[in-house]
């Protein structure tokens, strides 16, 4: 925006559903002579953001050493698995990675139209092995539960059941965990597999524990963990 520029008041409405358009605003190769960043600006955005909408954050891999260590409480925790055609994940936007912030002038976020959140979706590439896909809701439209450890609201909306496809607990889960999410899961079309450390590389194994039917209508299993 021009550094003389009168202050003023303006409107943003946010776009949750659009998909990132070819015919989106187009960035800007350099900054205009006159021009500068504006860091109050950006913090009334992002405020507007957090006070209208909330960013449910997935990912495409489910077996990636740097996501279970910090994510999955230092593989002790879990993986739920989402069937992603469900109408529960509609809209789904993939991150983009890239070397360079996005660089906008104020006046294609002024033109009176929505502003797409699909074109906000990006990240520094150094976090391109996170491969994450985002679900945008409203926040009128979510449930507050609390606060996390940082003291900031947490919102969430209910998943249908049908929506969940597999469980997969951790190295280090402890074996009470995952006696208890078995008998919880054991007679629905809930999968459950177990990831062990790989025995040759910086991997891991997969050991299924239980197939998308309720175990009563499965044959019985034999696994290093279920023997």
């Amino acid at each position: 925006m021009p550094l003389n520029a009168d202050e003023r008041k303006f409107n943003l409405q946010f776009d949750l559903s659009s998909a990132r358009q070819s015919d989106s605003p187009k960035e800007l190769e350099v900054i205009p002579e006159g021009c500068g960043s504006s860091d109050a600006m950006s913090r009334e955005i992002v405020q507007l953001l957090n006070e209208q909408v909330g960013i449910l954050s997935l990912t495409r891999v489910r077996d990636s050493l740097l996501m279970w260590s910090h994510f999955g409480a230092q593989y002790a925790g879990a993986v739920v698995g989402f069937d992603s055609a469900h109408d529960f994940f509609a809209h789904q936007i993939d991150v983009e990675y890239r070397s360079l912030r996005p660089r906008r002038h104020i006046s294609s976020y002024l033109a009176g139209k929505p502003v797409s959140l699909a074109e906000l979706c990006a990240k520094s590439n150094h976090w391109a092995y996170e491969e994450e896909v985002r679900v945008i809701r409203k926040l009128s439209d979510c449930q507050q539960v609390g606060r996390d450890d940082r003291g900031f609201p947490v919102f969430v909306q209910q998943v249908p059941q049908e929506a969940l496809k597999i469980a997969i607990m951790g190295e280090r889960t402890p074996v009470a965990q995952l006696r208890e999410v078995f008998a919880r899961i054991m007679e629905t079309p809930i999968a459950l597999s177990l990831l062990a450390v790989d025995h040759q590389g910086f991997s891991f194994r997969e050991e299924r524990i239980k197939f998308n039917v309720p175990v009563s209508k499965m044959n019985p299993m034999l696994s290093p963990r279920t023997a």
